[in-house]
This record gives C-alpha cells, structure tokens and sequence, in this order.
C-alpha cells in the first residue's frame, strides 16, 4: 500500500555506489547525472483501483487511501538532457490527458558513453509495465503528484 507526504529517503545500493539517497524527484535527476554512464529515464505513469474482485474490507481500505491495484496508464522514457523538473515533468503528462495518482521510475544505463536509444528502451519499458501490473514495483523508484516518493508496506 502506498504512503506519501513524507521526505524519508529512499536508500538503493548499485553496482560502484555505496549508498544512495533519494528524498524528491530532483534528487534522481542528480544521482542519474553522476552516474559514469549516460542514463535514460524509464517513467510509467499509475492510478490505483479496486479489482473487480475485491472484498468489502478491501473497499473500506481503498477508501482510506490504502491498498488497491497500480494500475499503469501511460509511459514514456526521456534522456536526462530532456528533463528538468518535476513540474515540467507534470506538465508534460498533463497534455497527455490520462489521470494517474503515482509514476514509477526506473534507470536505464548506456554503455561506452552511449545513451540507449529510445528503440532501445522499448522492451525494457514494457517490461517494466508488465512487472507493475503484475504487483511487481520493490525496484522501482515512485512518486506522488507533487514528486514527493511513495513508500510501499
């Protein structure tokens, strides 16, 4: 179940980094662009909803903002040098017209100093959409409306 409203930072351990911290959007943006190798920036967009299946205690839950299916509803990848903040980043997924309540972020690497491509990221995104609606998101970065990261328990 997501939690938001809180900076707690988000702490991943990757390969040549001890310890990453993670309390806003704009903190992503940074560790991405001190990474040795170029990075692309894989977001899908999410709603969360109630199965068709669900119980009454589900629904009670779900109506105190707990619990319920993540639910993507669009994605995109972007290289670094095409995004800035989170508000532009909002925007921008405003023009799209869908509602979505989270966006889950993942870090796609380039290799000898070569950004992946966005046909490169092709599969690697729609993977990450399959994962996310199977209940599959402990690897992924998420984030609020305001950038402010989800908590999941």
């Amino acid at each position: 179940m997501p939690k938001t409203g809180n900076r707690k930072a988000i702490s991943r351990r990757d390969k040549g980094v001890t310890n990453i911290n993670i309390t806003c959007y704009d903190d992503l943006i940074t560790v991405a662009k001190q990474q040795p190798e170029p990075q692309r920036l894989l977001f899908v967009f999410a709603k969360t909803e109630l199965p068709e299946d669900c119980s009454q205690e589900e629904i009670k839950r779900f109506n105190a903002g707990e619990g319920g299916a993540i639910t993507p509803v669009m994605c995109v990848d972007k290289a670094l040098d095409e995004l800035s903040d989170f508000k532009a980043l909002f925007n921008e997924s405003q023009q799209m017209g869908a509602e979505w309540q989270m966006v889950l972020v993942a870090a796609m690497s380039g290799r000898g100093g070569i950004m992946p491509t966005p046909e490169e990221a092709d599969q690697p995104l729609q993977m990450m959409v399959e994962s996310i609606k199977g209940g599959t998101i402990a690897s992924f970065l998420a984030f609020d409306r305001e950038g402010i990261p989800v908590h999941f328990e």
